[in-house]
């Protein structure tokens, strides 16, 4: 991987359940970051394989720089074009303190329906 293909742009953001004043629960995202990161979908690699056995919901793989400030966790979650992915793990890549691996599950949208 080329650190140069960092061309997918990304948001960071956290969901927050706020009450109104009638007591209704309120659904509102942070965007915490907006960063560009590589992207990569679960395909036969080295990778993937030592990670499957481990994370096996894992479906997607972003890398991206550290962001200075701002330490990811699982309650956040990365949305990439109109798609959300819950974080599962973070790591550092290569132990430099550099970059971030974050394994992550697409969120399907709920279908409504009677």
């Amino acid at each position: 991987m080329n650190y140069r293909q960092f061309n997918t742009h990304i948001e960071i953001v956290r969901t927050v359940i706020e009450k109104d004043g009638d007591g209704f629960s309120l659904e509102s995202d942070i965007v915490l970051a907006n960063v560009r990161a590589y992207r990569e979908k679960k395909h036969g690699s080295k990778f993937w394989a030592s990670k499957v056995a481990v994370f096996a919901r894992a479906d997607v793989l972003f890398q991206l720089r550290r962001i200075p400030g701002l330490e990811l966790d699982t309650t956040m979650v990365i949305v990439c074009g109109r798609k959300r992915h819950e974080i599962l793990h973070v790591d550092d890549d290569r132990g430099r303190g550099m970059y971030i691996d974050v394994l992550t599950r697409s969120i399907e949208p709920s279908k409504g329906g009677a």
